[in-house]
C-alpha cells in the first residue's frame, strides 16, 4: 500500500509540474508580437519579369517593354483586395496614370470602372491571366513596382509600397 501511495503522490507532482510549464509556455507566447503574414512572392527585388502580351480595357496593348510603374493585382472575390482598393485608388492618382496597371480577376463592372480611372486596366480570369503567369504571381492583393522589366519592389498593402523619389 505504501508503494501506491508513493506512486500517487509522484505522479501527482509530475502532473503539476507539467502544468506549470504549460501555463510559463503560454504566458511566454502571448508575450511574443504576433507576425503578419506576408504575401508569398516569386518574384522578389531584382527579379526579372516574364514575357506578355495582353490588350488593356481601353484596347491599348501591353508587353513587358510598355510596363513601367506600379502592378497591382486585384481579384473579385478576395475581401483584402476591396479593402485595399480606396487606398490604391488614392495611391493610383498620386502617380499618374501613364505609371500604375490594374490586372483585375473576375467579373465587377463597377470596380474595373474605378480602376480605369487612375490606371491601366487588364481584365483576366481568377487566375489573373498572362500577366499574372509572368509574375508567377498567385496572390491577391499584390502589388509591384517594375522598371526596365525588374521587380524594384513588392507589397501586399498600398502603405508598404515605397515612396517614388521627388513625390
Amino acid at each position: 500500500m505504501l508503494y501506491v501511495v508513493a506512486a500517487l503522490v509522484l505522479l501527482g507532482l509530475v502532473c503539476l509540474l507539467n502544468l506549470l510549464l504549460t501555463v510559463g509556455i503560454l504566458r511566454r507566447m502571448r508575450a511574443q508580437p504576433t507576425a503578419q503574414a506576408e504575401p508569398p512572392f516569386a518574384l522578389r527585388p531584382g527579379s526579372a519579369v516574364g514575357e506578355f502580351a495582353v490588350t488593356t480595357t481601353d484596347g491599348e496593348p501591353l508587353t513587358l517593354a510598355s510596363l513601367e510603374g506600379t502592378v497591382a493585382f486585384f481579384s473579385a472575390d478576395c475581401a483584402a483586395c476591396h479593402e485595399t482598393l480606396p487606398d490604391f485608388l488614392a495611391y493610383a492618382r498620386a502617380q499618374g496614370r501613364d505609371n500604375v496597371f490594374a490586372i483585375f480577376g473576375g467579373d465587377e463592372p463597377e470596380t474595373v470602372r474605378a480602376l480605369a480611372e487612375v490606371a491601366h486596366v487588364v481584365t483576366a480570369e481568377l487566375d489573373g491571366g498572362p500577366v499574372a503567369a509572368a509574375f508567377r504571381n498567385t496572390w491577391t492583393p499584390a502589388l509591384y513596382v517594375v522598371s526596365g522589366g525588374k521587380v524594384v519592389a513588392t507589397a501586399g498593402r498600398v502603405r508598404e509600397l515605397p515612396v517614388p523619389a521627388g513625390r
